[in-house]
């Protein structure tokens, strides 16, 4: 053999052996080994919670080498109902998935959006957590009793702010605490912002007297003391919180959010599962459950056809509780 074609050989060889395996039907064979440029479309802007949620698990996915580098790009607008189209519209790409959650559920409705969710592939549910009601640091409000007060006695002087357009879990939140103290749903100021990142500005800057979001969302803020918080939405107490419940403090309201991920119609069980087992791994590695930990965030792991029943539950839900609250009809 030629010196210059056994150079060729050589070189060839060794490609092969220092470019990692890739897997998938976009990327290669589906044999367990590292999955490979996936996107994550972000249906809102930076510094929200789907925003948070896909870094945090493409990190967690990169770190723990469940997967290759992992590209979060964010597309906001319409409560997540754009980002929602664009998803559908890449019917059979198997490397894009969408952040989602609980608002974008309501979003459909509100923005009579001509996607829903029964166009995409449901792949995994994530997280769940409370909502928590908050204000500035400066604000005159040190209890949730002494915010309702004055709710109640000039709603349209106490505007609410949220992360979420209506039919959000931003909005529905803070409706169902109105309707829970005796406030009709039209009297409530409420301001919507495009994203936790858009909110805490508003209510670090006074242009609210209260916001209502995710905890994960303001936990660095909470704990630097810029944000206090007056309740939490949920049954329970959060850890590592000194805030009531809403119905330890007379306003009967339950309410978590939660956060997931889908993908694009039209893929084929290989690909669906391929997706499906990446995340399962995410879920079973260290770095995602320190995730976790870090930002109050509850486990609600939920695959495949559990979660698709799930979204198809939730729709309904939100569906019966905008009409209940008049929102849509």
């Amino acid at each position: 053999m030629r010196p210059r074609t056994l150079l060729g050989v050589l070189a060839a060889i060794a490609v092969v052996l220092l470019v990692p395996p890739l897997i998938g039907t976009a990327a290669g064979g589906g044999d367990g080994t590292q999955l490979r440029g996936l996107r994550v479309l972000v249906p809102n802007a930076p510094g929200g919670g789907y925003d948070i949620t896909a870094r945090t698990a493409a990190r967690a996915m990169e770190d723990s080498g469940t997967s290759g580098a992992v590209e979060v790009f964010n597309l906001p607008g319409a409560g997540g109902t754009v980002g929602l189209g664009r998803t559908v519209n890449e019917s059979g790409n198997d490397r894009l998935v969408m952040s989602m959650g609980l608002g974008v559920v309501g979003a459909v409705f509100t923005n009579s959006s001509p996607a829903t969710l029964a166009d995409v592939t449901p792949i995994a549910r994530l997280t769940q957590e409370s909502e928590i009601v908050v204000v500035g640091k400066d604000s005159p409000y040190t209890s949730i009793d002494q915010l309702v007060a004055a709710w109640t006695a000039d709603p349209g002087a106490v505007p609410v702010g949220g992360g979420s357009s209506p039919g959000g879990p931003d909005h529905l939140a803070p409706m169902l605490m109105a309707q829970a103290v005796g406030l009709e749903p039209s009297a409530v100021n409420y301001v919507s912002y495009d994203g936790g990142g858009e909110l805490l500005a508003a209510v670090l800057g006074d242009k609210v007297a209260f916001g209502v979001s995710g905890l994960g969302e303001f936990a660095e803020q909470v704990a630097a003391g810029e944000l206090r918080v007056l309740a939490v939405t949920s049954a329970e107490r959060a850890p590592g919180l000194d805030a009531p419940t809403l119905t330890e403090s007379g306003v009967d309201v339950e309410f978590t959010n939660w956060r997931g991920i889908v993908a694009p119609p039209g893929l084929d069980d290989a690909a669906r599962a391929e997706l499906v087992d990446a995340f399962t791994a995410l879920h079973g590695t260290p770095e995602w459950d320190e995730a976790l930990a870090t930002n109050g965030w509850d486990d609600a792991f939920l695959v495949g056809d559990d979660f698709g029943a799930f979204l198809a539950a939730e729709n309904d839900r939100v569906a019966g509780v905008l009409r209940e609250l008049g929102l849509v009809s």
